[in-house]
């Protein structure tokens, strides 16, 4: 099948950049955990005439004429959403997890409220209050943290939500490798008073296959992107428990209101008929057993880098998702790690670690996962292979260290002219090609 024909023939800039990167994907391990690739029916469904319509509103409360049938899409995909994930009431319409999670503050909370959610250096999301966020700003934030083993402090967190009575925590997060311990942050709420909002973005398509607890029995209100482990579009959904609704039975129209008119306008239609598309193919077996495998490749990857001398934060890993701790190499490691996995093929993200002893920006870790290469079909072997290649990249970094701040321009472009020509590196980028070959990547598409 030939994709993007039409931009090629009329658009042949745009077309020329397209086609490099299904290269760059199709050649490389796409290994940050928050990525992954759609099926072609998810795309055929967001590429198409779907976009053209505008739905301000809800099904039934339009504020357009013209969408009987796009009602019948976003009912689809809400009450698809309801079955698999086992609530009440879900709203499709959010654009993404970040929206989302702001439409929750203001569903519950007023401007000023105390709220509380997982540090961002110890693996928390932006939206959970950090202080350079909006939700940091407009609300009064206090976080809890990781231990020093980096698996959650729940003792802390129960003393600050007693000591500070919060309106809203949030459980999840975006760096944590180890399943979230969902029935005590319900007591802690319960405690407290507090809304409860699990945030599940990275682990939505684990839970719904069941291969990790689901919070939709201790917290009141879910949010997720539906791109990562769940495999669908760009796009996001709230949804309230029967627990959210015994707290408070308005919560549904609450949420409902902060999306639209709160937070948004017109949804996009075409995303959410893609994230209807995924959400059926997460209710099939052939998901379930593809959601164990991301898993089982996880740990193999684990075992494999610890055996090779590389530390992971906690030890290993309960999910999808692997922090690597660069610090015995020195601190703000993580932008080495990076550039130097990138020219070796292997895509990662540099991320902070508990306890960062640099910044944010040039942090100490890299944080990678196993969604997208467990889509091309790579399974316990391959994580062994690929292991070892990302411990033998991880030794051509040693010598490099993080330079004073106005220093740190020059040294960095020095360092990746060097890696990009590193004999070792280029090496094992044509190893990296070799294993993507066996497992091709939307082989029926020409460009």
């Amino acid at each position: 099948m030939r994709t993007l024909e039409s931009v090629m023939e009329n658009d042949p800039e745009l077309f020329s950049y397209a086609k490099k990167e299904l290269a760059r994907q199709r050649e490389g391990l796409e290994m940050i955990p928050s990525e992954n690739f759609t099926s072609e029916t998810v795309m055929q469904a967001v590429g198409s005439f779907l976009t053209n319509k505008y739905s301000e509103g809800y099904p039934g409360k339009r504020y357009y004429g013209g969408n009987e049938f796009i009602d019948g899409i976003e009912m689809l995909a809400s009450a698809r959403a309801k079955k698999l994930f086992g609530v009440p009431h879900a709203n499709v319409q959010p654009y993404s997890g970040s929206p989302a999670n702001l439409a929750v503050y203001f569903a519950t909370c007023k401007t000023g409220d105390t709220i509380m959610g997982q540090n961002l250096t110890d693996g928390g999301h932006l939206t959970h209050g950090w202080k350079t966020s909006a939700t940091g700003q407009l609300f009064r934030s206090v976080p809890y943290h990781v231990k020093a083993d980096g698996y959650m402090d729940i003792d802390e967190a129960r003393r600050l939500a007693k000591e500070n009575k919060p309106k809203l925590i949030w459980v999840g997060s975006t760096a944590y490798t180890r399943e979230f311990p969902f029935e005590e942050f319900s007591e802690i709420a319960e405690e407290s008073g507090a809304y409860l909002a699990a945030d599940i973005a990275h682990i939505a398509g684990l839970v719904a296959a069941g291969v990790h607890k689901s919070p939709a029995k201790y917290v009141h209100i879910i949010t997720t992107t539906t791109h990562k482990t769940l495999r669908g579009p760009r796009g996001a959904m709230i949804m309230v428990t029967d627990k959210g609704l015994e707290k408070d039975p308005e919560l549904a129209e609450k949420v409902d209101k902060a999306i639209f008119p709160g937070m948004q306008g017109g949804p996009h239609d075409h995303v959410t008929a893609g994230i209807a598309v995924a959400l059926k193919e997460a209710s099939s077996p052939q998901f379930k057993e593809y959601a164990s495998q991301i898993v089982k490749n996880s740990r193999a990857l684990a075992a494999q880098l610890l055996e090779s001398g590389v530390s992971l934060v906690t030890g290993g890993t309960d999910n999808h998702m692997l922090l690597i701790d660069l610090t015995k190499y020195g601190n703000g490691m993580g932008v080495f790690a990076q550039d130097a996995l990138e020219a070796a093929g292997i895509t990662v993200n540099k991320n902070t670690i508990p306890g960062e002893p640099s910044s944010p920006f040039y942090p100490s870790g890299v944080r990678l996962g196993t969604p997208a290469i467990t889509t091309r079909g790579m399974k316990e072997p391959e994580m062994r292979e690929v292991g070892v290649m990302i411990a033998k990249v991880l030794v051509e970094i040693q010598k490099y260290s993080l330079p004073e701040k106005e220093k740190r321009a020059d040294y960095l472009k020095a360092f990746r002219s060097e890696i990009n020509a590193n004999a070792t590196i280029r090496g094992i980028r044509g190893e990296v090609v070799k294993l993507c070959s066996k497992f091709p990547l939307y082989p029926g598409f020409e460009m």
